[in-house]
């Protein structure tokens, strides 16, 4: 057990009180516990897998404002989503940065009518979107994120234009439309840096991955970590579990029916010509059957998505072959000139969107706003239960705050910090002009003295806490790379490894770093990645062939990579 996390849970060892226990370290509980801990609340957060492993390693990748709502009418969900997406870009600019996305548009008047009727309450979804329609949506957009605005307002292209921006997109376009949302390259590392705070705002906070929920009788909530048994008498149980949040309820001795899930999988392909054409933009597309889906350059791959299936088994989720052939055949019909195929695949995820129940026709209509509803204590349970129900990426911060209001109103305490404009791990202290990224780059040349390109590289991939990856190894360790993977240390695994709560082979490869999705993982790198880690979590050599062994088996089977 990395030492962080035994420290931390050794008060635990008997049964404990505390105020606030979250299960579930998404992206959502993870999230609430940075800002309950801002606030001096004692909390334990328990995640059953890694920090950030569940439907938060599945987004789109996306931070946006949620154009697609205004068609439901969720104007609130609108306000806040391009609120938040703002403040993003500047309370984690380490990893959100703005995304100019197009529009093709292969009509002018179409879908109007539809759209009202969606407005009003149909359960149908346009099947196609004229450049009317996405004006007036687009007009409103702007308008909604006014407010701590940072990229510019949308604008609509020629059809000449269109196809000399995009040459290979289907003649059949009528025009186009560039606005700006904005895109998150390491989000599994983003939560467990909100986890990281939250440990660093108050030292009497605990958090936990790997942590079985073991049962849950008279006030006190028993859980395992690696064989050993905690046990924490809270006031109050935040059920953040996500897609899991009917079945952690029910451990907990309050059965609900709160959530009705839909899948997407998203695909990776190495397709340069792809990349090129795209250009830093992403495509923001619609189907015939009305599903939006998306293009845009990601670590050198094109990622392209997503599906919208009902399902509600996060256990057993995987990208499907039909799934595949959906998206494949989706964006070829919109760019009819490149060659797409499947053999282009250098990865693929899918995750289970934790949305509420709805009896919508149609998936993409169920609602992406999110609630928290409380199932009060009881004579057998004498804490109320909080379930967060949907949200998405975007909204985490403002759902954490609603939250963390309804704690703070429950504990009889007030709130102490505003976490708007809290900037988030390696954002903090970000340097954010050209000057005074020199003016960073030479100050940590002159404390590690490693040379200003590589902090330039480090900065990039983790904010200022580079600094404290880069001092921990030494100039002779970082020079040792990953055989496959030349612009990673050893000293950064070394580093990560004993830092970052790691306890698996995959934490390291899947959510510290994106060296399993980035494409350039080899099996010598995982290889070498088991060897450092090993030696600082005291794996023996059955320990570190067992790590390779089943982290190669989860990419190869659930992420289609070829090692």
């Amino acid at each position: 057990m990395p030492e962080i996390v035994a420290h931390r849970l050794a008060r635990f060892e008997t049964p404990s009180p505390i105020d606030v226990v979250i299960l579930g370290a998404g992206v959502n509980g993870a999230g609430l516990f940075r800002d309950l801990c801002e606030q001096g609340v004692d909390c334990l957060i328990l995640d059953k897998a890694d920090f950030g492993s569940g439907t938060s390693a599945a987004p789109s990748r996306m931070i946006h404002g949620g154009l697609k709502y205004l068609e439901t009418g969720e104007f609130r969900l609108v306000a806040q989503s391009t609120l938040e997406r703002n403040l993003l870009l500047r309370n984690a600019p380490h990893t959100v940065a703005p995304l100019p996305t197009l529009i093709p548009i292969f009509s002018w008047l179409k879908g109007i009518g539809a759209a009202t009727r969606t407005l009003f309450g149909s359960k149908t979804a346009p099947r196609s979107r004229g450049a009317a329609l996405i004006k007036i949506g687009l007009s409103i957009y702007d308008f909604y994120g006014a407010r701590n605005r940072v990229m510019p307002r949308h604008k609509l292209m020629s059809r000449k234009a269109a196809i000399s921006t995009l040459p290979a997109i289907n003649r059949n376009i009528r025009a186009a439309a560039l606005y700006y949302d904005a895109r998150i390259t390491r989000p599994e590392r983003l939560v467990y840096e909100l986890v990281a705070d939250g440990l660093k705002a108050n030292e009497r906070s605990a958090a936990a991955n790997y942590a079985e929920l073991v049962s849950a009788e008279n006030g006190t909530l028993s859980f395992a970590v690696e064989g050993k048994t905690y046990g924490v008498r809270p006031k109050l149980v935040v059920n953040a579990a996500g897609p899991w949040i009917d079945h952690v309820n029910a451990q907990l001795g309050s059965p609900s029916k709160l959530i009705g899930g839909t899948k997407g999988s998203h695909l990776l392909l190495k397709n340069d010509e792809l990349v090129r054409q795209l250009d830093g933009r992403m495509v923001y597309f619609e189907t015939d059957e009305g599903r939006i889906c998306l293009a845009y350059e990601y670590l050198g791959h094109a990622l392209i998505g997503s599906t919208d299936i009902r399902a509600d088994n996060p256990d057993t989720v995987h990208c499907e072959e039909s799934e595949i052939l959906y998206m494949l055949a989706s964006l070829q019909a919109l760019m009819p000139g490149l060659k797409l195929s499947r053999d282009q695949i250098t990865y693929a995820y899918s995750g289970i969107r934790p949305l509420p129940r709805s009896d919508a026709a149609v998936a993409g209509l169920i609602s992406r706003d999110h609630s928290a509803p409380v199932i009060e204590q009881d004579a057998t349970r004498p804490f109320p239960i909080i379930s967060l129900v949907g949200g998405k990426w975007t909204t985490f911060r403002g759902f954490a705050e609603e939250v963390a209001d309804t704690v703070l109103s429950r504990l009889a305490r007030a709130r102490k910090v505003s976490t708007r404009n809290l900037p988030i791990g390696g954002g903090r202290d970000y340097p954010m002009s050209t000057q005074a990224r020199h003016r960073w780059l030479a100050d940590a040349a002159a404390k590690t003295g490693l040379a200003t390109a590589r902090l330039d590289q480090l900065l990039s991939r983790y904010g200022t806490t580079a600094l404290e990856l880069a001092g921990d190894g030494g100039q002779g360790m970082d020079a040792e790379r990953l055989p496959g993977s030349s612009d990673t240390s050893l000293a950064e695994i070394d580093a990560i490894a004993r830092r970052e709560a790691v306890q698996h082979l995959s934490d390291i490869v899947m959510r510290r770093t994106t060296l399993a999705i980035g494409g350039t993982l080899t099996r010598g790198d995982l290889e070498a990645i088991a060897k450092v880690a090993g030696h600082a979590l005291g794996w023996d050599e059955a320990r570190r062939a067992r790590e390779i062994e089943q982290t190669i088996t989860e990419l190869t089977k659930r992420n289609m990579m070829r090692l």
